[in-house]
């Protein structure tokens, strides 16, 4: 018999080896590459943690109440992540999110969880839906913005549990941590833990190619869903305040790499046809810049693990599964 509930579920999720996808320079480098499956979360991606603690930080501060009205603006898996949190808690629940035809399966899925759902115009990109969470939550009592971008809640579950998880599962062995960057929580909490335990451990951020934002470059469109919001991020320019975003190191960052949109869908459906893996495309982007590194004569022998934030079933709309679609019509 069990007390657990569905959040209790959260967290320790399996560290894979993987081999048949490797190149064959990688191979050839003797590199050891290890995936962080957080798709086994119970809402499907490694956003379920940062909502657990988000909420629970919120409730033990007493920010937030019973009866008050949970809200976030989200690219869509933190989202779903809090919608069904709100739903096991008994919270109401209101999700924003861009209008676009990608995030399909997330405003159905949020809706399935109970949540109420605001679609704002794809043009007023991250910073329009921003202000429009911003200003519906001022204008009624009883609102609580959750506010990822900037809740401190976020990199500090990272730092308690993730990083923990992937030192002990890697056997207290990792020379490269490789994470998208769409919040910086990862990067930033993740990061710190595992450079803790190895102050020689390569923290390697990945941003959409069309999107390096953190190197000074502008922003322009892609469909690497979850990362490269467009900005940067608030965790990621806290690590050097003041710091220009330029080619380089920032704070325990060693590396900024990218991965374009067609590479992310490309190394997404490999890890999936070579090794029974089945990621989104920001996991096909990690994975990609991992398979980068690996090639490089000074990996040789290392140790690289990579954050697969979320899994491919939740992209049925995205460029992902368009050549499957055709050939099933």
């Amino acid at each position: 018999m069990t007390d657990m509930n569905i959040i209790d579920t959260i967290g320790n999720t399996p560290l894979v080896r993987v081999n048949r996808v490797l190149t064959p320079e990688a191979k050839a480098n003797n590199v050891r590459i290890l995936i962080k499956l957080e798709m086994q979360n119970p809402g499907g991606s490694i956003k379920d943690r940062i909502a657990k603690n988000m909420l629970e930080d919120a409730e033990r501060s007493g920010t937030l109440k019973p009866g008050m009205t949970v809200v976030e603006y989200t690219s869509g898996n933190t989202g779903i992540g809090i919608a069904m949190i709100c739903a096991a808690k008994g919270y109401k629940c209101i999700i924003c999110m861009p209008q676009l035809p990608p995030f399909e399966e997330r405003y159905i899925v949020c809706r399935m969880f109970g949540a109420d759902v605001h679609l704002t115009a794809p043009a007023l990109g991250m910073p329009g839906l921003k202000s429009y969470t911003e200003d519906l939550v001022e204008k009624n009592e009883g609102y609580f913005l959750v506010n990822q971008f900037f809740n401190e809640a976020n990199p500090s579950i990272h730092y308690t549990t993730t990083g923990p998880e992937i030192w002990e599962q890697s056997g207290e062995c990792i020379d490269y941590f490789v994470t998208g960057v769409g919040t910086g929580g990862t990067a930033t909490g993740t990061g710190k833990y595992l450079c803790e335990k190895n102050p020689n451990c390569k923290v390697i951020c990945v941003e959409p190619t069309e999107s390096r934002v953190h190197l000074g470059a502008a922003h322009t469109p892609h469909t690497i869903l979850g990362i490269g919001a467009g900005v940067p991020t608030h965790f990621l320019t806290e690590l050097a305040p003041g710091q220009p975003f330029a080619e380089g190191s920032r704070g325990l960052v060693s590396e900024f790499l990218s991965a374009s949109s067609s590479e992310s869908i490309e190394w997404a459906t490999k890890l999936a046809k070579t090794e029974g893996i089945m990621v989104g495309p920001s996991s096909g982007a990690t994975l990609k810049v991992a398979m980068d590194l690996a090639e490089r004569p000074e990996a040789k022998g290392k140790t690289i693990v990579v954050i697969a934030a979320s899994h491919g079933i939740r992209y049925t709309a995205h460029p992902l599964w368009k050549e499957m679609k055709q050939e099933a019509k």
